[in-house]
């Protein structure tokens, strides 16, 4: 039975620092997600407040008003994804009230629970369990890359973005359930804390491991979701970007992964990585599609975020792009990614 959850959003919920929740919010395997706990948007519903779309699970106010409404509560979930990965006081003070309720926390941020000598003793006082997501593994568990990925033979297939915060882990889930509705045998190979809390069975914490390692990591999940799931395609949820200066990354999915095809995540009005001006701008999409292929793979569709973009300008973007680049341009989050599935050719990786 899944175990029964609230998620702290720090009062963040209608912003995007609060993704983890947006995740948890928009399915999981994993919890049965009772409430979301934001006294700001307290009253409404946590699907409405995220993209407009009613999804049953409420907004409350307290942990208080949880306890009235929902009896037994298994764990309270750190629901946000700050620049840092900081816990903030309020949320300290939310983590200790939900502890002397005897109420389980998951923390997917980089500040360890168990770090926190007053939270870890309180914890430990009231038997409840603390778990961080983002302790990193003992050296002795990880795997250096072995080449082994090269006898996958099934297309496997990175969601990159122009950014971070951008809509690779939605688009990888929705590009799953799209599948699956088509008979095709998808899985993905989470990179971060919010795809193991919404279920997925394969994967690892990117940037929770130690760098010599992340190759081996991604190739022993990659190898293993082959093995054992035997899926016709295999999509890799994607990191940060390839040229953010504040967290490059994606080569990994590329070499490493051994990813021959790339969905991109593109967000127009987007101008600054990690909306920083001193990070820089975001280089052209058309640029960054140009590097991908060089360096041996293929785009084969690109999704858009539609954040301040009107009906109107979504439509002038996606014929623009389209007629541009001559591959299927989606907005995933308002018409689905059956245009993207179509795309992918489905026969052994390169």
């Amino acid at each position: 039975m899944n175990k029964k959850v609230i998620v702290a959003t720090d009062n963040l919920l209608h912003s995007s620092y609060a993704k983890t929740a947006h995740g948890l919010i928009r399915g999981t395997d994993r919890f049965d997600v009772l409430a979301v706990i934001d006294a700001k948007n307290a009253g409404t519903d946590a699907g409405e407040v995220m993209d407009g779309k009613h999804r049953g699970i409420p907004v409350i106010a307290s942990i208080v008003d949880a306890i009235n409404q929902f009896g037994r509560i298994d764990y309270l979930i750190i629901g946000v994804a700050n620049k840092g990965g900081t816990l903030s006081d309020s949320l300290v003070a939310l983590i200790k009230q939900a502890i002397t309720h005897k109420i389980g926390i998951i923390n997917g941020l980089h500040t360890l629970l168990n770090e926190l000598d007053d939270v870890a003793n309180m914890a430990k006082a009231y038997d409840v369990e603390l778990i961080d997501i983002r302790q990193p593994r003992p050296v002795k568990e990880l795997h250096f890359w072995t080449g082994e990925i090269f006898d996958v033979n099934v297309p496997i297939i990175a969601i990159l973005g122009l950014d971070c915060a951008i809509g690779k882990r939605t688009t990888s889930g929705l590009m799953l359930e799209a599948c699956q509705a088509e008979g095709i045998r998808a899985e993905m190979i989470y990179t971060g804390q919010t795809g193991w809390m919404q279920g997925s069975k394969h994967g690892f914490i990117f940037d929770s491991t130690v760098n010599d390692f992340v190759s081996g990591e991604l190739e022993h999940a990659i190898v293993n979701c082959w093995k054992k799931e035997k899926p016709d395609v295999i999509f890799i949820e994607g990191q940060s970007s390839l040229r953010n200066p504040g967290g490059p990354c994606g080569l990994e999915m590329l070499f490493s992964g051994n990813a021959k095809q790339v969905v991109i995540l593109h967000a127009p009005n987007r101008r600054y990585f990690g909306d920083e001006p001193k990070w820089g701008e975001i280089p052209s999409l058309e640029s960054e599609i140009q590097i991908i292929e060089k360096l041996g793979s293929k785009v084969i569709g690109v999704a858009l975020n539609v954040q301040g973009l009107t009906d109107k300008e979504l439509k002038t973007t996606q014929a623009e792009l389209e007629n541009t680049l001559n591959i299927p341009v989606v907005a995933p989050t308002k018409e689905g990614v059956h245009r993207l599935v179509s795309a992918i050719v489905l026969k052994p990786s390169i």
